[in-house]
């Protein structure tokens, strides 16, 4: 083991260079006021008294609860059991070294992450199958499987291992290392003892007794010693971002179920609460996620799953669903939604999601939000489907047939406005796809999963995209690496932005829009900032000014970038990404979209205009994009030092 993680440590991310985005530094966590809106006044000994014991807590019917999974409605029966007969009496699959190292050889992570998902996939469906059918068929598959992730060199993925630094240096192979998936695999196994524990003594005591020496040795021993993991909040080694409530919700599952101590069971459980607070303080008071709605799922939808956690082992007694800004973090999702699955996706979000329908409904109900139940049933997949974790089935499967009788409809917000993040969106009436949607982005080059591109806006016409934001490809080594804006998907050029004498904007909290406003009303609704600041001084740029307008009564959008130069002769070149194949409508003009919008540009002089295509082969693209998009180029030389940029889109 120490030879392995030590040549993965020392070679693949030392020697190459690939220590992850990450943990790189931004805005320091001890920068942002402290307002411990969960914690309180509340000290480990406030806990101890408020929850319930270990062995009387009981969130969910256990397999021996033949009654409650017998009544499980029919068509969640039929779909877990049908899933689980296709990995039934099937190995494991291995998890070799030369695939753990695959990540720090080449750069490649899904080989493996996709193996290590099998895996618990796996032990999933089985573990949900047998408490369905109670027979013990399925009894020796779930313990192989607890054996074969116990047998696991690591739970966690190989690209996380360098995110986890100790002090200044390397993490110590010694000291086990709490990431994402770590915390999930400690998680699972807490959840599958809980359901079906007492059966698997059948099989033999010894696979409950090694779940809680690795949980032991890998999660709680250095989650209660260590406060220098940056995803804690504590160490003021950089803001935090859906690291923490995801880890936490996964330790605090695992911290009270399997946590016999009750005096260490409450100093966790203190201690997370503390952690969901320095994640809460770095939250903008519009709640809004500058991570984007399909990092939502684990930002805040992972702050909920702790939430939930905390208010069930407390009896009720910890209830935080009034905070105001637990119920903004909420309403984001369905905020950001455009249309049908479409949203509004800035930075690596993708712009195609499948919402996890149970937990947006069961959020709504907790804050009161009718909006935010009636987008979760208008959400739901026609046919069942599991989420990606057993805490997260459980409320699934039981929560099914009041979902399914929930009124489904899509809130179609109207107007939206996040200062905190500086994103805007509007659309020609509230209630309907109908029309024209724009969404603009200000913010800065530093956020969580940035990419270059303040001042970027999207376009939608009717529903369907116009303009667009592609997102991110499969996620790499250089994906959180010095060399991640390389990739061409991150790039201010690839966006919906200028470049300006031949100069992209550049990465880093200075690199921001200023200025940042939006207005609205019954006629129109108006997005301005300055996003000149957003380009190194290289770009001999002293003003840009963008002012993005929907005319809800003549259905058009209105874009002006007034530019101030440091010098005349210089050159604008303007980037427009599309899906769909422009056809030419006259001198600098275009239709646009499957919904034919006219576009027009106008300036100083006729711009020269090209279209590029350019292929997608990326498996997380082209399921979204298809195997082709554009970029429409249009560009001024010899410009004046101040001048206008018109763009107008006409449904």
């Amino acid at each position: 083991m120490m030879t392995l993680m030590s040549e993965i440590t020392r070679r693949g991310f030392a020697a190459s260079g690939l220590a992850p985005l990450l943990a790189a530094p931004a805005p320091a966590a001890d920068a942002i006021p402290e307002r411990r809106l969960l914690t309180g006044q509340r000290t480990a000994e406030t806990i101890a008294s408020l929850l319930i014991a270990p062995r009387a807590w009981k969130p969910y019917p256990q397999r021996a609860d033949r009654a409650a999974w017998e009544a499980v409605p029919p068509q969640v029966r039929e779909s877990v059991l049908a899933a689980a007969s296709h990995v039934k009496d099937t190995p494991y699959p291995p998890l070799p070294a030369t695939l753990f190292l695959q990540f720090a050889r080449n750069g490649n992570r899904s080989h493996y992450e996709d193996v290590w998902t099998v895996r618990r996939t796996h032990l999933r469906l089985a573990t949900l199958a047998e408490c369905l059918e109670g027979k013990g068929r399925f009894l020796d598959d779930i313990a192989d499987g607890i054996w074969t992730v116990c047998e696991e060199t690591f739970w966690g993925y190989p690209a996380h291992i360098s995110a986890q630094k100790r002090g200044a240096g390397l993490p110590d192979v010694t000291e086990p290392i709490i990431d994402l998936f770590a915390a999930e695999t400690a998680a699972q196994l807490a959840w599958t003892l809980y359901l079906i524990g007492p059966a698997l003594d059948q099989v033999h005591p010894l696979v409950r007794e090694r779940v809680a020496v690795e949980t032991e040795r890998r999660i709680f021993a250095p989650y209660r010693d260590r406060d220098d993991f940056w995803w804690m909040g504590f160490d003021g080694s950089r803001a935090v971002n859906n690291w923490n409530p995801w880890i936490n919700s996964n330790c605090l599952a695992a911290f009270l179920l399997l946590e016999t101590n009750e005096s260490r069971r409450a100093r966790a459980v203190h201690k997370i609460i503390r952690g969901l607070d320095r994640f809460l303080d770095a939250y903008h008071d519009d709640g809004g996620c500058d991570e984007g709605p399909s990092y939502w799922s684990r930002a805040g939808g992972s702050l909920f799953d702790n939430l939930e956690l905390l208010h069930s082992a407390t009896g009720g007694r910890l209830d935080y669903y009034s905070v105001p800004l637990v119920r903004e973090i909420g309403r984001y999702i369905y905020r950001a939604h455009i249309a049908d699955h479409w949203f509004v996706n800035f930075a690596d979000a993708s712009a195609r999601i499948q919402v996890d329908s149970d937990l947006v409904y069961r959020y709504g109900v907790a804050i009161a939000d009718r909006d935010m139940q009636s987008f979760a049933a208008y959400s739901r997949p026609a046919e069942f489907r599991l989420p990606d974790s057993l805490g997260r089935d459980l409320p699934a499967i039981f929560n099914y047939a009041t979902l399914r009788k929930a009124e489904a409809r899509a809130p179609l917000v109207r107007d939206v406005w996040l200062p905190g993040v500086q994103v805007a969106a509007a659309r020609s009436r509230a209630g309907t796809t109908a029309g024209l949607y724009f969404a603009a982005l200000g913010g800065h080059n530093a956020e969580s999963h940035n990419h270059n591109d303040v001042g970027n806006f999207i376009l939608f016409a009717d529903g369907e995209p116009v303009l667009i934001d592609i997102g991110v490809e499969t996620y790499s080594a250089k994906t959180f690496s010095p060399q991640r804006y390389d990739i061409w998907t991150m790039q201010s050029s690839y966006h919906n932005l200028p470049a300006i004498n031949g100069v992209m904007q550049h990465e880093g909290r200075r690199y921001e829009a200023r200025d940042c406003a939006y207005r609205s009303d019954d006629k129109s609704a108006e997005f301005s900032a300055d996003i000149a600041a957003a380009y190194p001084d290289s770009a001999g740029i002293t003003r840009y000014f963008r002012t993005i307008r929907l005319d809800r009564v003549k259905n058009e959008l209105f874009v002006e970038d007034r530019f101030e130069l440091a010098k005349a002769g210089g050159a604008i070149e303007m980037n427009l990404m599309t899906r769909d194949d422009p056809a030419p409508a006259g001198p600098a003009a275009l239709t646009l979209g499957g919904r034919g919008v006219r576009f027009q540009a106008e300036g100083p002089s006729v711009p020269a205009m090209r279209v590029e295509q350019i292929a997608v082969n990326d498996r997380r693209l082209r399921p979204v994009w298809g195997d082709k998009l554009r970029r429409i180029v249009l560009s001024w030389r010899g410009l004046p030092t101040s001048g206008s940029l018109v763009f107008r889109f006409r449904a």
